[in-house]
């Protein structure tokens, strides 16, 4: 079906593409979707294993509680800050570049980390993350090869890569380090960010690149606040960006606070946790790769966001009456579903809504709702916690979501699919 939608397409949908069917065949196009997955497949393992050794490298060079949470504040803020340039750069020299340099800024991560004898050098690891961007590298190739009504179904399937990623990365990252060492993962991350880098050399094609010379010149600044609210103008954006931040804010504070939830209100050891962790990752898996796209082919896109706000809602009423962690692991269902869904519906809508030249600056500025999330979430989430329960997260995530439901049911968000740049 996808094959017959690419082929009878409008033009269009064709010119909204990065790359029209004159430019590369159908069956180029989805090779070349096949190894944005194989690449963002392979980050997000290397990302999940540096993530699990951490914590144990960072006790072992005599950093603290507080020490640890500056160093993870310091990530979340230089992603926030590189997610909008990093799509800017992708939008002014192509996806295929902004790939290449997001893997480059990997070997250059793990390279740091590897050489991380002490406290400042571990510090000074952090900053290649500010072009650290496999997942919006990867949905920008794809959003220059799909036509509109592919994008969705495309996108999506990216969330079965993010699946791939905990499950893998997690298991190799402790296994290595608890057999090896703890520096054993960041030569793993070296070798395999460079093979990555090499990959999206030879296999994304140079036609990945902004159609138009003019714009590039136009709007030239990497970081240009002018810019960000120049996309926002276009019809509808705001209100779907606004959606999609307030939507997942409650339950990423619960995520960011979920370490301490586990052992404290759960009482799990660190091996229960990394199973929870692996079904979360099998869950995602599930929904994406069987479960998004389907939905995607058959409902509107409109449908598919309120779908994904009111389970968020049920979701909060689930977690407010939750006690145990099978109660939990029973909720991690529909939220997986709500999650994914949301993500990919928003990044699909706020795509279309721009022009063709400017959907790296958005995925961007997408990708950064969830570090401004990890950014001020210790703070909120840690208040929450101590002074409400984990009950707390439930009952706010039911009130915005229900808040922004009844919204999405009254308003009419006027939504107008870009032809042109």
């Amino acid at each position: 079906v996808s094959t017959m939608n690419a082929k009878t397409s409008s033009a269009g949908e064709e010119e909204a593409s990065g790359m029209s069917n004159e430019t590369l065949g159908e069956a180029k196009r989805r090779q070349v979707i096949r190894v944005a997955y194989v690449i963002a497949a392979l980050d997000l393992t290397f990302l999940f294993m540096q993530m699990g050794l951490m914590p144990y490298l960072a006790k072992s060079l005599g950093l603290d509680s507080v020490g640890f949470g500056y160093l993870q504040t310091i990530f979340g803020v230089l992603q926030l800050v590189g997610g909008y340039i990093f799509g800017r750069f992708a939008d002014q020299f192509g996806a295929r570049a902004a790939l290449i340099l997001s893997c480059a800024s990997g070997s250059f991560f793990f390279l740091l980390m590897s050489l991380s004898t002490n406290i400042p050098l571990l510090f000074l690891s952090r900053l290649p993350g500010v072009f650290m961007h496999g997942i919006p590298g990867a949905q920008k190739v794809i959003t220059d090869v799909t036509t509109p009504s592919q994008r969705a179904g495309a996108l999506g399937k990216l969330g079965f890569c993010f699946g791939v990623g905990i499950i893998t990365g997690s298991v190799v990252g402790g296994v290595l380090s608890t057999k090896f060492g703890v520096y054993v993962p960041t030569y793993v991350g070296l070798v395999g960010s460079l093979i990555n880098t090499l990959i999206a050399v030879v296999w994304i094609p140079s036609q990945t690149k902004p159609k138009s010379d003019h714009h590039r010149t136009e709007h030239s600044d990497l970081f240009s606040i002018r810019e960000i609210l120049r996309l926002m103008k276009f019809p509808g954006v705001m209100e779907v960006f606004i959606v999609k931040v307030f939507a997942g804010f409650p339950i990423g504070l619960f995520m960011i606070m979920f370490s301490i939830i586990s052992m404290d209100f759960f009482g799990l050891e660190a091996v229960e946790s990394g199973y929870l962790m692996s079904y979360f990752g099998v869950l995602q898996m599930v929904v994406q790769g069987l479960v998004v796209g389907n939905l995607a082919s058959r409902f509107s896109e409109m449908t598919l966001l309120r779908l994904s706000v009111f389970v968020f809602a049920c979701v909060g009423l689930g977690m407010a009456l939750m006690r145990t962690v099978w109660h939990y692991c029973i909720i991690a269902a529909p939220l997986v579903f709500a999650f994914s869904m949301l993500a990919t519906i928003t990044d699909s809508i706020l795509t279309k809504a721009v022009p063709s030249s400017d959907t790296g600056a958005m995925l961007g500025i997408c990708a950064s709702v969830q570090p401004l999330t990890r950014t001020v979430g210790p703070t909120i989430g840690g208040v929450l916690y101590k002074q409400f329960g984990v009950s707390s997260f439930g009952y706010l995530q039911l009130m915005v979501n229900l808040g922004l439901f009844v919204y999405l049911l009254k308003s009419k968000i006027p939504l107008e699919e870009m032809k042109s740049q």
